[in-house]
């Protein structure tokens, strides 16, 4: 009788239209949402389909680099390994490998068989489980920004637009100028087939605020932790598709100090027992436009805990350099109905479909650690009634108050003194987190690099 195994039923159909697939591909985000994991053949497709299978868990708390750090599992411990199971729908064709071959993505577990505390998917599903509780259900998607790079240039270089008759680059952000997208029009049409192919729901692109930015949205889902698959999986689809084209994509929160930053920005409503927006519905319904006091306690949840959420949304010493007042970046625990220049954006909407847009977190971010802690704001926010002040109103300026930590050091500070996160994300996974990046920001810092020649050499 065959196998029935959910795993089995997705492995038997993938070789149907793929029959000569002979590797399969075993992925798994680590702490920076950086896809880590293996190989294996054909010979052992079905047997890990069915089985646990064991890697080294450390892998998920290494360094940028893909080193392990001091104090973090791996490190003179022995790397040792925990048991890992594939996460059922992620069975995928590689479209853009040479030979057919396949990815999947998994997880990992402790020996007693639960969640590994350093899994992202883990600290994710450990943070909405208090919405759950209270029957609500997130329902969310993302955007992501990034920049085209030239692969051929000596030096990182944004792929620019040329006048035409002219070729000199074009001027200006030229921003949803629909010009850019024809200009790429291969490589979209590309990128949307291998998303299709991949079930990554990729939808609308656009030309943003810098020549050679990008930005890609995914469709609106109701699972979170398919949601951020989804997201990682389009920063690898759009990097391989890139690379057939002759560019390499970028998804630095700041690649250039006069050009504009790339963000990861969250679409987040919730959905009650009913399949109603919770936002829209309630005694307290008394804003303008209409939302319930709801949305205004998940806001006020949010700006309440923005600053010691920041080591996440703003993981890497890049992050900071997106992170200031004047590059039009979210620098305040601020919030406001259809205005982009706020840290949470109510974005004009009908009844169904309101939600919040949370603007702060860099494309340079780990989306499940991201979902995790906005999902930990929103709870609390609702828990405690939290107030979030009064409303930057459409069409008002904003100052330039920096209101969140705006350098690393700071914000590893303030994440490692939070009263808040541990008790979503986990006590143990919070230590980890701050030891994670405050020694990569050690290694960062300790780096000499050609600026310091550029300041110092002659002057001093």
């Amino acid at each position: 009788m065959a196998n029935d195994n959910p795993l089995s039923v997705e492995l038997r159909r993938l070789l149907r239209k793929q029959p000569q697939t002979a590797t399969m591909e075993l992925l798994v985000p680590d702490v920076g949402g950086i896809l880590r994991g293996k190989r294996i053949r054909r010979s052992s497709f079905e047997k890990t389909c069915d089985e646990e299978f064991w890697f080294c868990g450390g892998t998920l708390l290494m360094g940028t680099l893909g080193a392990v750090l001091p104090g973090m599992v791996g490190d003179g411990d022995g790397d040792p390994d925990v048991p890992c199971r594939l996460v059922p729908g992620s069975i995928a064709p590689v479209p853009w490998a040479a030979r057919p071959t396949a990815q999947a993505l998994f997880r990992m577990f402790e020996k007693s068989g639960d969640p590994y505390f350093a899994d992202p998917r883990a600290v994710l599903e450990r943070s909405i489980a208090p919405l759950r509780k209270m029957g609500l259900k997130i329902v969310m998607a993302t955007e992501l920004e990034f920049y085209l790079l030239d692969a051929r240039a000596d030096k990182p270089t944004p792929r620019a637009s040329r006048v035409p008759g002219l070729g000199r680059p074009q001027p200006g952000p030229q921003v949803y100028h629909p010009d850019d997208l024809w200009e790429i029009e291969h490589f979209l049409d590309d990128l949307y087939d291998h998303c299709g192919v991949q079930g990554i729901p990729a939808d609308a692109a656009t030309a943003e605020f810098a020549p050679g930015q990008f930005e890609i949205n995914l469709t609106h889902i109701d699972d979170p932790a398919l949601a951020c698959d989804h997201a990682v999986l389009l920063k690898r689809a759009v990097k391989a598709t890139a690379l057939k084209h002759g560019f390499v994509a970028c998804f630095m929160a700041k690649p250039f100090a006069e050009d504009s930053g790339s963000g990861l920005h969250i679409h987040m409503s919730l959905v009650d027992r009913n399949g109603k927006n919770y936002f829209s519905h309630g005694r307290d319904s008394l804003a303008v436009p209409p939302f319930s006091s709801r949305l205004r306690y998940a806001v006020g949840g949010l700006l309440k805990t923005m600053a010691e959420s920041t080591a996440i949304f703003a993981p890497n010493a890049n992050s900071y350099r997106r992170l200031l007042p004047e590059n039009f970046a979210p620098v305040d625990t601020n919030w406001g109905v259809n205005h982009r220049a706020v840290a949470v954006r109510i974005p004009e909407a009908d009844e169904t479909n309101l939600r919040f847009e949370h603007r702060v977190a860099g494309a340079d971010a780990n989306p499940y650690l991201v979902t995790a802690a906005i999902a930990a704001g929103v709870h609390y926010g609702l828990k405690n009634k939290c107030d979030p002040g009064r409303m930057i109103e459409e069409g008002e300026r904003v100052s330039l108050k920096t209101r969140i930590p705006d350098r690393w050091e700071p914000a590893i500070d303030r994440f490692s003194k939070s009263k808040i996160l541990p008790a979503y994300l986990g006590d143990e996974y919070c230590r980890y987190y701050a030891v994670n990046r405050r020694e990569e920001c050690r290694q960062f810092h300790n780096v000499v690099s050609p600026i310091d020649f550029d300041w110092y050499l002659r002057a001093v």
